[in-house]
């Protein structure tokens, strides 16, 4: 029974022990924690910008496709075998050069008999001339043989035409593609032979939402960029615009002309064009940096001052100020260079954080060191 007795006061004491070293524990903490709760919120360093205005010329932005101002693939008119191949691809023609000769013994044959049949009526109509002269022959005999000889000269004329068709020249000035076929290949009407475009000048074919066709007119500086020149603008001008908007889109097709002297610029790229309009518009505008972009909208952190401590009063003529942050949503609009236009949210003269946006939350302490690069 003794045993059983001092058994269990040793628990009992045991367990107030361990209830003491928690309460202690516990106690502990709740001061560390009142303790850290009245430290002073920590410094944020970072770097500030003035919002400012800004007069931006209007400009209009569209996806462009390139486009020869002239180009077709040339095909054959008549079947036949190709017997003569006079370019080299992807070079330089002129208009009327021979380009692709097509088998023409057959035609040549036939056109050499009909020109036979054209003289023999020549002759009959000469001849009935005279016996007419002579009163040797009728008017009706003379007729018959001038309408022979107009229907000779018309056969001859077919004949021409399709020795003509079967020798393909180039229809105008251009550059050539890849050529398609070969020496001796039989060729059929409508079978392609090779391409030629034409493509200095160049269009540039885009859509533009109506509403902004009434900023549009004919000779509107373009401005296009292409991926394959990154970092280099072409200089073009509106040259014609549709005459109705697309009932599909709401948009209307405007097409750009660019000079393309340097040949740098293809038919079927693809490009950015920007159309400036001559219109200012007045913006509000911040650094790049100061946007900080977010899935439920963009905002910026302003920089507002406010005294240190004022118990709900209002702040003494002595009073000590701190920088605090307040976020903002911000409505967003074009961009030039590293500024950006904001629609709504700011007025000209706020200050607001253009770098260390990363370390900040709502009212957050900062201090400005505009030494940081953003």
């Amino acid at each position: 029974m003794i045993r059983f007795i001092a058994g269990s006061a040793l628990v009992i004491f045991f367990f107030v022990i361990l209830a003491g070293l928690f309460a202690f524990k516990a106690f502990v903490n709740s001061k560390v924690a009142y303790a850290i709760s009245h430290l002073p919120a920590p410094v944020v360093t970072v770097s500030s910008a003035t919002v400012t205005s800004a007069k931006w010329e209007h400009t209009i932005g569209a996806v462009a496709s390139l486009n020869a101002i002239q180009g077709i693939n040339l095909t054959a008119q008549i079947a036949g075998n190709v017997t003569g191949i006079y370019f080299h691809s992807g070079e330089k023609v002129h208009a009327g050069q021979r380009l692709i000769q097509i088998d023409d013994t057959t035609q040549l044959a036939q056109l050499h008999a009909d020109e036979a049949n054209e003289a023999l009526a020549k002759i009959n109509v000469e001849r009935t001339k005279k016996l007419i002269s002579h009163q040797a022959a009728s008017q009706s005999q003379l007729d018959t043989f001038i309408a022979a000889l107009g229907s000779s000269k018309a056969v001859v004329s077919l004949d021409r035409a399709t020795l003509a068709k079967l020798n393909i020249k180039s229809p105008f000035s251009g550059y050539l593609g890849i050529r398609q076929v070969s020496l001796g290949q039989y060729v059929s009407p409508g079978m392609p032979i090779v391409a030629i475009n034409q493509w200095h000048p160049i269009y540039a074919d885009f859509n533009i939402p109506q509403n902004e066709f009434p900023k549009l007119a004919i000779g509107r500086e373009v401005d296009l960029t292409v991926d394959a020149y990154h970092h280099q603008v072409f200089k073009g001008h509106i040259q014609a615009m549709s005459s109705s908007v697309d009932t599909n889109s709401r948009t209307v097709q405007v097409q750009a002309e660019f000079k393309n002297r340097r040949l740098r610029l293809r038919p079927g790229m693809f490009g950015k064009v920007t159309v400036r309009t001559g219109i200012m518009d007045a913006y509000v505008v911040v650094p790049d940096t100061a946007i900080s972009y977010n899935t439920y909208g963009d905002y910026v952190y302003v920089i507002i001052s406010k005294p240190v401590s004022t118990s709900g009063k209002a702040a003494p003529k002595n009073a000590k100020y701190q920088k605090i942050v307040r976020e903002v949503p911000v409505v967003t609009g074009p961009q030039r260079g590293n500024m950006t236009a904001v629609l709504s949210g700011l007025k000209v003269g706020q200050v607001v954080v253009s770098a260390g946006q990363i370390k900040l939350h709502p009212g957050a302490t900062v201090k400005i060191n505009n030494s940081i690069n953003p």
